[in-house]
């Protein structure tokens, strides 16, 4: 291949207006001229964006690229001269084997297709408790406080022995975390607060095990450290991204009137809708990985030490891979979204995701036939595109009583 390699001097944030689901136009481009481009980091160094689907699988699938947070460099941030410490313990997310597989294993077995499909029932329960409460208060209704964030946080909390009185403020501290909008200072309390529970809450399960995820590790030979901030991640990771696909997916359908009655007239589609959804709306936006030695990589030579930036999203809109990848289609039978990831680190929690994204918004829209937006479509507040995950800060709709 020839040296005309497309180069990236900064990494696009704002998204066009009126097309509040689709990548950045900048990424969008970048994908025309290519499935990799330069992209030079804030301080000047040289590396790679990939947003091609098929390149961006092969990263996730391929040992030599490290997932360590303390070999990558960021994105938008200066870090030269900074020494980036590695993960904490347990929080296995940017961690390689062998610490990743030591997390990752004993959860494996707590987040299987059989046992998350026995909380339907109760995904069903929660869902229809929040509807409930909104149908009581009447319209107009903030549909991210009062749908899209309560359910997966309910769900996520039972699932790790979360204490009911405490779920609020364990909520705040999450959203205060990565919402992108919290203050250094406020943020560094935050996540101070939320270590703290967390110890408290590992030392409670130790002394007195229920019928939870974090109890059931507490079983092996994890340490306190090792417990809490696994269970950080799960929180985290359980919580943000399931309740920006919701808020989203709910805009996006309310956005696409056919597509919405296409699935009420066939509940049957609910499976493909969801992936559907999850492909479209994208929430997470990119993760990295550094070259540990010199890779070939869709005819470049990547070198040893390099970052990687991975575009999830670009890569769900590839034309090469989703025909006509810019259309919400229903009934797409394309598959192989990455918005759960690929490799060794796809998402633990996936299975549950799509329960909880089946079961919600089918029960919205059955609950509510005439839901539609109370602002107009220019006016829904998107969240700061510095958050890791995109999504809403709000979602006003109405409905006829």
């Amino acid at each position: 291949m020839g040296e005309d390699v497309h180069t990236v001097t900064e990494m696009p944030r704002a998204r066009r207006p009126g097309c509040p689901f689709d990548p950045p136009k900048e990424l969008l481009d970048a994908r025309r001229r290519g499935p990799m481009s330069r992209y030079t980091f804030p301080g000047g160094q040289l590396g790679w964006l990939v947003t091609g689907y098929d390149l961006v699988r092969q990263v996730l699938a391929d040992p030599r690229f490290s997932s360590r947070r303390e070999l990558m460099l960021h994105p938008t941030v200066d870090v030269t001269g900074i020494e980036v410490s590695p993960s904490p313990p347990g929080e296995f997310l940017l961690t390689d084997r062998p610490q990743h597989s030591r997390y990752r294993k004993p959860l494996a077995g707590k987040f299987t297709v059989r046992r998350i499909r026995k909380l339907t029932e109760h995904i069903e329960r929660i869902t229809a408790d929040h509807l409930d409460a909104m149908e009581k208060a009447g319209p107009p209704v903030d549909l991210v406080t009062a749908f899209a964030k309560p359910i997966p946080a309910i769900v996520i909390c039972e699932l790790l022995g979360v204490r009911d009185e405490d779920r609020t403020r364990f909520q705040g501290h999450i959203d205060s975390i990565v919402s992108g909008e919290t203050s250094d200072d406020d943020l560094i309390t935050a996540y101070a607060l939320m270590q703290q529970y967390l110890a408290e809450l590992v030392a409670a399960k130790r002394a007195d095990p229920t019928d939870d995820v974090l109890s059931d590790l507490t079983e092996g030979d994890l340490t306190d450290e090792e417990l809490k901030g696994m269970a950080l991640t799960l929180l985290a990771a359980g919580f943000d991204t399931t309740a920006n696909v919701l808020s989203l997916g709910t805009w996006s359908l309310l956005r696409h009137p056919a597509q919405l009655a296409a699935w009420r007239a066939d509940p049957g589609i609910a499976d493909s809708a969801v992936e559907e959804l999850l492909r479209y709306v994208s929430v997470a936006k990119n993760f990295q990985r550094t070259a540990l030695e010199d890779v070939e990589l869709g005819g470049r030579t990547v070198k040893a030490g390099t970052t990687v930036i991975l575009s999830y999203n670009t890569a769900n809109r590839d034309p090469e891979r989703f025909a006509d990848p810019h259309t919400l289609d229903l009934r797409r039978n394309d598959g192989g979204n990455l918005a759960f990831g690929h490799g060794v680190h796809m998402c633990l929690g996936s299975q549950l995701a799509r329960i909880e994204l089946r079961v919600a918004f089918t029960a919205l829209f059955e609950r509510f036939p005439t839901l539609r937006l109370a602002v107009p479509a220019d006016r829904v507040p998107l969240r700061p595109e510095a958050a890791d995950i995109h999504g809403v800060k709000s979602l006003m709709a109405t409905w006829d009583m």
